[in-house]
């Protein structure tokens, strides 16, 4: 099966730079999709600016980004999003019931042959995909963030996933230059978010014990274990809402305590707190 178009459900901060690199990079005609007019209306935004940024370096031309703009097409008609796309690439919220309700109507209106992935990096794929009637068409496809940046892509098979899905997923997101691996079982956190999540949630249990400041966790993480970026602002960069929830899900699936949020972490949630998407997280992005 050849992928000529791509839906893209959600516009938010990982969903316009699905859209954006499989619209730059994977040269797809890409619907970009949202529940809200202002929803994809900044997602765009946010396209013009990352394109702009790679404008601005010399590895785009003005021609190229103009080009991808008119592959991607804004929308907030699900049915229409979907109905003619050969990949279906959901990027909504951490929140299983959310993510089931949109499939089971992804499911009334998408073609018969097309394949369907979920962006999460933590929730169930066999859960998620039990809200279809085609499981076998359905997996994971775990992009990191920034998706422009990033060149990993998890994919994660469900209980009934298809070796052809596997293999139909993994050539799209080759095409969209990334490099793939394959987690064998659907299990919490997959392969990236299994090691990582634990250790920021142990970083943040050093802010919150008063052992040391971000800026000096960021510090020793970055020079001792050679990090690109350290815990605390990687943390603001993910959302700390999203670590919330992926925790959350660790806690219930696993029934282990090791895995519980620091209650910093969920106290500057409650605060909205979030990191960059909020303009403060452990650091002021109002100043940066």
């Amino acid at each position: 099966m050849e992928i000529k178009k791509v839906a893209v459900l959600g516009a938010g901060l990982m969903g316009h730079g699905i859209a954006q690199v499989s619209a730059q990079i994977g040269k797809y005609e890409v619907n970009l999709r949202d529940i809200k007019q202002e929803f994809v209306d900044s997602g765009i935004e946010m396209i013009k600016g990352s394109l702009q940024k790679f404008v601005s370096k010399g590895t785009l031309s003005e021609n190229e980004k103009q080009e991808t703009l008119n592959r991607i097409h804004p929308m907030i008609d699900l049915k229409k999003a979907v109905a003619d796309a050969d990949l279906i690439i959901e990027a909504i919220p951490e929140n299983v019931d959310l993510k089931k309700s949109v499939w089971a109507e992804v499911d009334k209106y998408a073609k018969k042959g097309a394949v369907f992935a979920s962006n999460t990096s933590s929730i169930s794929i066999t859960e998620t995909a039990s809200a279809t009637q085609r499981p076998e068409k359905f997996c994971g496809m775990h992009f990191f963030n920034p998706p422009q940046l990033m060149n990993l892509v998890e994919i994660v098979r469900g209980a009934k996933t298809s070796d052809e899905t596997v293999k139909v997923v993994a050539e799209a997101a080759k095409k969209m230059g990334k490099e793939t691996v394959i987690c064998k079982k659907d299990a919490p956190g997959f392969i990236v978010n299994r090691v990582l999540v634990p250790a920021l949630n142990e970083a943040i249990f050093l802010v919150h014990e008063g052992i040391a400041d971000p800026e000096d966790i960021d510090k020793a993480i970055k020079l001792g274990l050679n990090w690109p970026m350290g815990p605390l602002t990687l943390l603001d960069y993910v959302g700390l809402d999203t670590t919330l929830a992926i925790s959350e899900v660790f806690m219930r699936e696993f029934e282990d305590s090791k895995y519980r949020a620091c209650p910093l972490l969920r106290q500057m949630v409650r605060a909205g707190l979030l990191g960059r998407k909020t303009r403060k997280g452990f650091y002021d992005w109002e100043k940066k």
